[in-house]
């Protein structure tokens, strides 16, 4: 959910995904932003249960943030934002660094195990990333804090009241937050798929975690607090959790070779990707179960031993490849 401090107009998420606008009084430039992508919704693909599977249901975020401190936006701030997230040095630079570091072998049956595997995946990606935002001028030596928790979570972004994984960014520092109990429900009927699953869902907020280093993630939430529809906010969340999922496919596909995204494993990845998304009828704001397959086979780019962050702008892209 939103906060609200009754000085801004900003976009509210209910319960039910749904958008509000709340009355305000000024906008101000975010400083500190949350994005939140909750892959916890998905079905078990048919093949790895016992029982038959259904049509599996839609990947939903709840949008938070943290008080606000900025300046009040602006024309101009309107058009530094729009460069930053079409035109950011983060494009321009070379093939992700493999990380060159293993998938640890553990049972994601407990907390303990859920946090073993993602603390390890977690690191791989730091290292992996690390090169490209220190080549675009970014910093990156901060590493986000994983935290493991079951139901509920209070952040400094907002209270997490239902399964679903969660990217926090404040100043400095920032947290993943990964409900384990969702992950070790599915082990239990397929670990293969348990595996593939935590990973792309990791992968997925560490790309939130780029972009906050980036500023892209910042600028992404100005502009979409500025636009005046329904439909171009929505537009501009699609564009932002369309291209955290290309970079964290980005990533797996840089280190495949190691981790190693082969076999069982990427079979059930690709399920993932080609089954995450928003449903028909429900609320479009993180994009379509075919564009999230699109972008997240973009970003990992089987076909080559190396993949670059240019492949993700999804910020240039025509509206319909981010429908």
């Amino acid at each position: 959910m939103v906060t609200q401090d009754g000085h801004r107009k900003v976009p509210r998420f209910t319960e039910s995904g749904a958008m509000v606008n709340l009355s305000s009084k000024k906008l101000r430039v975010l400083a500190g932003v949350a994005a939140v992508a909750g892959f916890a919704a998905l079905a078990m693909p048919a093949q790895a249960v016992q029982t038959s599977g259904g049509v599996p249901a839609p990947v939903q975020g709840k949008p938070a943030e943290v008080a606000v401190q900025g300046q009040q936006a602006t024309a101009k701030a309107a058009s530094s934002n729009t460069n930053i997230v079409r035109f950011n040095k983060l494009y321009n630079t070379g093939a992700i660094m493999a990380s060159k570091c293993k998938e640890v072998n553990v049972s994601l049956r407990t907390a303990a195990g859920v946090k073993a595997y993602d603390q390890q995946l977690l690191t791989c990606m730091w290292q992996a990333w690390a090169p490209t935002l220190n080549a675009a001028g970014y910093n990156y030596k901060n590493k986000p804090t994983l935290i493991i928790y079951n139901t509920k979570a209070t952040t400094y972004c907002g209270v997490i009241s239902s399964p679903t994984s969660y990217f926090c960014g404040h100043g400095a520092a920032s947290e993943i937050y990964i409900p384990w109990g969702y992950i070790a429900s599915l082990w239990k009927q397929s670990p293969t798929y348990a595996r593939a699953y935590a990973t792309n869902t990791l992968a997925h907020e560490y790309g939130h975690h780029v972009q906050y280093q980036s500023g892209i993630l910042s600028a992404s939430w100005s502009r979409q607090y500025a636009f005046t529809t329904l439909a171009a906010k929505l537009e501009e969340s699609r564009r932002r959790e369309l291209q955290a999922s290309c970079l964290g496919s980005a990533m797996l596909g840089a280190s495949k070779r190691y981790y190693p995204m082969s076999g069982g494993l990427y079979t059930q990845w690709k399920y993932v990707v080609s089954h995450s998304g928003d449903q028909p009828g429900g609320v479009r704001d993180h994009g379509s179960i075919a564009n999230h397959n699109w972008w997240s086979t973009a970003g990992f780019y089987a076909a080559s031993t190396k993949t670059y962050v240019n492949r993700c702008n999804t910020f240039n892209s025509a509206s319909n490849r981010v429908a």
